[in-house]
């Protein structure tokens, strides 16, 4: 299973970024999937994640301003980020509770390779 994630750029406080990630492989059902962040010389730490039924939670600093979602028919997960601040810059990384044909109920966790986003006037 591969994870693709793309839409990270330059974009100015204020402003609004859409975060696409898809899941590609030999995939049964996707569990929950999730956005994390990292920043330089912090650690990684979760953004938002929304299980295959749709339900959400999200970090608070997030609330109000980032809005996940999914299509399980593309079995792509979204970030909408708004009113973005220069202390998101980070890098944004997609993750997967995936289970694969052939393993029965077992899942296996995968990570996309990140997609850069900065805040900056």
């Amino acid at each position: 299973v591969q994870l693709q994630a793309s839409g990270g750029g330059l974009v100015q406080p204020g402003g609004s970024l859409r975060l696409s990630c898809a899941a590609s492989g030999s995939i049964f059902r996707i569990n929950a999937m999730a956005w994390y962040r990292q920043a330089p010389g912090k650690q990684r730490d979760l953004v938002a994640i929304i299980n295959s039924a749709g339900s959400t939670h999200y970090a608070d600093s997030m609330k109000g301003r980032f809005t996940i979602s999914r299509d399980n028919v593309k079995n792509t997960v979204y970030l909408q980020m708004n009113s973005l601040k220069p202390e998101d810059t980070a890098v944004y990384y997609c993750n997967a509770d995936v289970i694969n044909f052939g393993d029965g109920l077992r899942s296996r966790n995968y990570w996309g390779q990140g997609t850069e986003v900065t805040v900056s006037s």
